[in-house]
């Protein structure tokens, strides 16, 4: 009896039946051992469960193979939008990998903010986008000097405090890094990713965390699928204003394209 237990139970542990090696070996260490020989008042029965890593999506589904140019080895999938898009290999190097995303980050927000404001502002007052500063009937309070001095200079500042936090993260919200000490705790960084500051200055709305006893305490569930819908909208947003360019060359513009 005990022989023919045996017999039914290893082949219940089969590869064929089983899925695999490793199923066979979760199986025979967690049935074989407890049901053959050993009595019934004794017997246990214990579940495991093994969770499946999670494929790493693809650009190209529907194809199978390719190497790298169709699934990188680099990319692992652990990025927002990461679907394995690097044929020119720009992010064999980690630390490129890094900078990469954060230029395509910034660069994505300011697509996205340029398309809303060429829509509205051409619809308000009719004006191409690339011709509203030439126009006689823009408003200009100050000189293009004025203007272009005042960017360059608050521009610059911002710009070069982000440039020293992508490689010293979190030093420039202490207080000798910020003219207003008393409310430097308001830019660090409270969800801790690099690119996603959160916290009461950066998400007032509470769209990914909420705030507690005057603390911002971030979903990370929420966060995520924001950083998925954020990456996608700004890929979208560079697209349209490469087609923008394109438009404008031709002396077109996005609303006379849409015939508004």
């Amino acid at each position: 009896m005990a022989s023919t237990s045996g017999t039914v139970i290893n082949g219940l542990g089969s590869s064929f039946l089983c899925g695999g090696n490793r199923s066979q070996a979760l199986w025979g260490a967690s049935s074989i051992g407890p049901i053959v020989g050993t009595p019934a008042a004794t017997r246990k029965r214990k579940l495991i469960v093994v969770a499946a890593a999670q494929p790493k999506k693809s650009w190209l589904p529907a194809v199978k193979g390719g190497g790298n140019l169709v699934d990188p080895e680099w990319l692992d999938g652990s990025l927002p939008g990461d679907y394995g898009f690097d044929p020119l290999g720009l992010g064999k190097d980690p630390t490129f990998l890094k900078w990469y995303r954060e230029a395509e980050l910034i660069h994505g927000r300011w697509a996205m903010t340029a398309v809303v404001g060429i829509f509205i502002g051409q619809a308000w007052s009719g004006v191409p986008w690339f011709e509203a500063g030439a126009d006689p009937g823009a408003i200009a309070p100050f000189s293009f000097g004025s203007l272009l001095g005042t960017q360059l200079l608050l521009m610059g500042w911002v710009e070069s405090k982000r440039w020293v936090d992508f490689f010293n993260p979190k030093s420039q919200s202490v207080e000798w890094a910020t003219p207003w000490s008393k409310t430097a705790e308001n830019f660090a960084n409270a969800t801790g990713q690099q690119g996603y500051p959160g916290g009461k200055f950066f998400d007032p709305l509470g769209l990914a965390g909420t705030i507690q006893n005057g603390v911002y305490i971030p979903d990370y569930d929420k966060l995520e699928r924001l950083q998925l819908a954020e990456i996608k909208h700004a890929r979208i947003a560079m697209l349209a204003m490469l087609i923008f360019y394109f438009e404008a060359g031709q002396g077109k513009t996005p609303l006379g394209a849409l015939g508004l």
